[in-house]
């Protein structure tokens, strides 16, 4: 195969991936939505992102068995990365379920820190690893520097944003930091909401500032 088509294949896989990556974190990222949403109308949103799991298992299991559920096969499909192929999809279920979790058993502040850690620090870290990610870190499957100092960044100002707090945002930004790097694959979207909202409990309660 000529060079140059090699070269234009492999150029067009990487936009392809680059956007199927924008499409799967923008939905991500929109989950910050959620604490505004749980502020007013708590139990109804409680109940829609249990409803969100069923579906999401129930159309999962659907499709497996060769099935096609309207638009949401669809969406699934668009979002879905290479090794996702024929498995059951992870991903927009831990997602549910980390911001479920940190909603019911945390303080509706230290929720929503976990909440912004995994929508701004988890997103804008795959999105920055993608786009500009050319330091690999050693041991953590793929990621990069980039997509580090991004979640680190998002979640400072995210934090910071929530709470006022100078030293307790970058405290919580190398802890969030510290979690995305480990190779989790989908359940750091379970455990960054829970361990980043209890963090921010503890050290809000324990530090005299």
């Amino acid at each position: 195969m000529d060079s140059k088509i090699l070269q234009g294949i492999i150029k067009n896989q990487r936009k392809y991936n680059i956007l199927k990556e924008l499409f799967r974190k923008s939905i991500h990222i929109c989950s910050a939505f959620v604490p505004l949403i749980l502020y007013y109308y708590y139990w109804p949103t409680i109940i829609l992102l249990i409803a969100a799991a069923i579906l999401y298992t129930i159309t999962q299991l659907l499709m497996l068995n060769g099935l096609d559920v309207f638009f949401f096969s669809k969406i699934i499909n668009l979002a879905s990365r290479k090794r996702d192929e024929n498995k059951f999809v992870l991903g927009p279920l831990t997602l549910v379920f980390g911001i479920l979790f940190a909603a019911l058993f945390l303080p509706f502040k230290s929720a929503m820190v976990g909440i912004f850690a995994l929508s701004f620090g988890d997103g804008f870290a795959s999105l920055f690893g993608k786009l500009f990610g050319k330091i690999t870190i050693p041991g953590a499957r793929g990621k990069t520097v980039a997509g580090s100092m991004a979640c680190f960044l998002a979640v400072y100002i995210s934090t910071f944003a929530t709470t006022s707090n100078c030293f307790i945002s970058l405290l919580i930004a190398f802890i969030a930091m510290s979690i995305e790097v480990l190779p989790l694959a989908d359940f750091d979207n379970l455990i960054i909401p829970l361990i980043i909202g209890s963090s921010y409990y503890f050290l809000s309660t324990c530090l005299p500032f």
